[in-house]
């Protein structure tokens, strides 16, 4: 099933934006990023590692989606349900627009418990690591920091299938 959602505004955040702002909205600048890299990739190509470690920009995509629902659903918000495999592990019914959507209703969640939270620095229920909970602040900025990491591997998967360049 394929969804057109409206693209997002992806202008940075104003100078003087205030922090949960500033933060969501690079976050949500590079989530897009690495879904455009995806976007119009053929098969077999969005769904062949590109790297001896078994990367492929689908598997980036499915990683990203379990990572959002873990930090944000599972660790902040304290869901009750088991984590989110986020290995990344594509199958063979996977389709790139399926994989997409899936990312972009994961990033729906996720800003709906960013949003919702009023005070950056309240733990969360629960940690992913074998730490305390970190804050709100702590889940946004690590997110920022994976989402990139991810987009520029993403950034390199594409020119070697294409040789697409830029965002």
């Amino acid at each position: 099933m394929t969804t057109t959602a409206p693209r997002p505004d992806l202008r940075p955040p104003g100078l003087n934006a205030d922090e949960k702002t500033t933060l969501l909205t690079f976050l949500d600048y590079l989530r897009e990023s690495v879904v455009a890299k995806a976007a119009g990739v053929p098969e077999p190509a969005v769904r062949t590692p590109g790297v001896p470690s078994g990367t492929s920009l689908l598997q980036l995509l499915k990683h990203l989606t379990a990572v959002e629902l873990n930090w944000f659903v599972w660790a902040y918000t304290g869901a009750d349900r088991d984590r989110w495999d986020d290995e990344g592990t594509v199958s063979a019914d996977d389709t790139a627009s399926d994989v997409a959507d899936a990312y972009r209703a994961a990033i729906a969640q996720a800003n709906e418990v960013v949003l919702a939270c009023t005070d950056l620095d309240r733990p969360g229920a629960r940690s992913l690591r074998e730490t305390p909970p970190p804050s709100m602040r702590w889940v946004l900025v690590h997110m920022i920091e994976e989402t990139a990491r991810h987009a520029g591997h993403a950034d390199i998967l594409r020119e070697q299938i294409d040789g697409s360049i830029g965002r």
